[in-house]
């Protein structure tokens, strides 16, 4: 179901802004890919993944690649605790400005 680049996206030297608006974009690309929706569609960010259809099985490929991308541990309770895209966004935006700051 690979349809993009899963090589690790560079956030170095980006604003706390700007790495959310890249996180937010490879999260969005991969929901609406896993949904089978159009990159034009309008992802519900604020709807349970289940109530859109996901399955567990997806949600570990989805977060397969997200560690892939975005060079971060995922720990699959997240998925489950972060049950919309908006939340994960925040989840994961929150993790890497956390790494950013444990040099």
């Amino acid at each position: 179901m690979r349809t993009e680049n899963s090589a690790p996206i560079d956030l170095a030297g980006l604003s706390p802004l700007e790495i959310r608006e890249e996180v937010e974009d490879v999260v969005q690309r991969m929901f609406r890919e896993y949904l089978l929706m159009t990159q034009d569609e309008d992802l519900p960010t604020e709807t349970s993944y289940f109530d859109l259809g996901l399955t567990s099985l997806r949600l570990s490929e989805i977060r397969a690649r997200l560690e892939s991308r975005l060079g971060l541990a995922v720990n699959a309770n997240v998925l489950f605790n972060e049950p919309t895209v908006q939340r994960l966004v925040s989840y994961l935006t929150d993790a890497l400005a956390d790494r950013g700051t444990a040099h």
